[in-house]
């Protein structure tokens, strides 16, 4: 069993625990104050990368765990092509290629390479 498990975690990088805990643990909210949630830490982290404010980055990164930041950026940026994407009147698919400065995609053809 227990070279089931040490296999694992050779495979399954995600298993093993990171050298330095104090980077990816969130930080406790002090007394009186309620903790941050990952939507805060996402639109923190997120107006910090708009605004090349790395304090800003660092901050919201201790907040919560780095795989709920992910989560929070991924909505994060759904919800912001799907506004978009009503307020221009657009596919949401035509809205995150402009954003991103690709090319038009017909749907008829295969896909662009990348």
């Amino acid at each position: 069993m227990a070279r089931m498990r040490a296999l694992l975690r050779t495979l399954l990088p995600t298993a093993r625990r990171a050298p330095d805990q104090s980077r990816t643990r969130p930080r406790k909210a002090p007394r009186g104050r309620r903790p941050h949630n990952i939507f805060e830490a996402a639109a923190t982290y997120v107006v910090g990368c708009v605004e090349e404010d790395q304090d800003q980055i660092d901050e919201a990164v201790t907040w919560v765990q780095p795989e709920a930041l992910s989560f929070g950026v991924n909505e994060l940026a759904c919800r912001a092509v799907i506004a978009l994407a009503r307020e221009r009147d657009q596919s949401p698919r035509t809205v995150a290629r402009s954003l991103l400065g690709l090319p038009e995609f017909s749907g008829d053809s295969e896909a662009p390479e990348a």
